[in-house]
């Protein structure tokens, strides 16, 4: 799928050891010095989820194939970006490519790390982003407002609606309210105008608090001043420590969990990362298997079975007969196939029916 999530902050707040550790591996160049990510590094991510290995393990084949989302870490922002300051076009322009934004937020002090400022101050920092994501978004949508207001004297019922929706988010903006904040979404004027500006401020944020070891047990007051912007925002938050699950990449994911259960973490920061995103650009897992693997595929939510199998095969969708559906929770409560069969909870579902998460499906399909 074309959707992406985007590692945007300041410079040197941990996006691109974020973004190391996510990949497992030594992708994006880490240095001490603003602007280090010039271009932006893409990478995809295979997305954790138990049930692909407890269901490989109960048909018994080797194959695991996880769902899959694109990371991609994003040169850092300074003041006066939505001005063209730093890479501030540059960045505004790949911010502006993603579907969701994980927010870097440097909860840490470190003497040996260059900050923009004396010392890290998260409502500060985020701040400055949050600013020039919304100063960007004006300028669109003043040059939206003067191309409408020529275009209105030709066709005032095609244009008036989009003029009056684009001053309304003008007047949202300015009053420092972000577009995802904005109550009226449903209205075709608004989806029209997303999707030709793609508004910075009208995407997902999940942020992200980067702390060092200490902070990972016991919130410092970095975090708790990031948790609350978050709660704020009504916006996910998840905190981390970059710098360890860099340094455990090598680490089997036996030994990564041991050492997190030893340090009492109940889930790595970064695989709530990479959970939250996949929910956040709305997606879900459906599973299919065979006698060389299982694999998880990921859709939108409310997408139909003829959507789905249009995920694996074109030719799926276009002859579609029905769908043998069986929820993974009732799959691993009989212990296997033939067990569902002979108690009666498969399933038989047609053209109409919407895919849940964890749906185990065999396609019948005639082209």
């Amino acid at each position: 799928m074309a959707l992406s999530i985007g590692l945007v902050g300041l410079p040197n707040v941990g996006k691109s050891t974020t973004f190391n550790a996510l990949t497992k591996a030594q992708n994006a160049e880490v240095a001490n010095y603003p602007f280090c990510t010039i271009k932006p590094n893409k990478a995809i991510v295979a997305v954790p989820d138990i049930r692909v290995d407890k269901l490989a393990d109960m048909v018994g084949v080797p194959e695991r194939i996880h769902a899959t989302i694109e990371f991609v870490d994003i040169a850092g922002l300074v003041k006066g970006a939505s001005q063209g300051e730093g890479l501030g076009n540059q960045f505004l322009g790949n911010v502006r490519d993603t579907a969701v934004l994980i927010h870097v937020v440097r909860c840490f002090d470190d003497p040996n790390v260059v900050h923009i400022s004396a010392q890290p101050d998260p409502v500060e920092d985020i701040a400055i982003v949050n600013l020039e994501l919304a100063l960007a978004d004006l300028e669109q949508l003043e040059r939206k407002i003067e191309k409408l207001t020529r275009q209105i004297k030709g066709d005032r019922k095609v244009y008036g609606p989009l003029l009056e929706m684009a001053e309304a988010l003008q007047e949202h903006l300015a009053a420092g309210r972000p577009i995802h904040s904005f109550s009226d979404q449903q209205n075709h004027a608004f989806l029209a105008l997303n999707q030709e500006l793609r508004f910075l401020t009208g995407k997902p944020v999940i942020y992200a608090a980067n702390v060092d070891e200490d902070g990972l047990v016991t919130d410092n007051d970095y975090v708790r001043a990031t948790r609350a912007v978050a709660a704020k925002d009504g916006a996910e938050f998840v905190k981390l420590c970059a710098q360890l699950e860099e340094a455990m990449i090598d680490m089997s994911d036996e030994e990564r969990q041991e050492y997190f259960e030893l340090s009492g973490i109940s889930e790595s920061g970064l695989a709530q990362i990479i959970r939250k995103s996949f929910h956040a650009l709305g997606l879900i897992n459906f599973f299919t298997k065979n006698e060389n693997e299982v694999r998880a595929w990921e859709i939108r939510q409310g997408s139909t079975a003829p959507q789905a199998a249009g995920t694996i095969h074109t030719d799926f969708e276009r002859g579609f007969i029905r769908a043998e559906v069986i929820p993974f929770d009732v799959f691993a409560r009989y212990g296997g196939e033939t067990a569902v069969k002979a108690a009666g909870a498969m399933r038989v579902e047609g053209k109409e029916y919407i895919v849940q998460d964890g749906d185990i499906i065999l396609f019948r399909f005639n082209i």
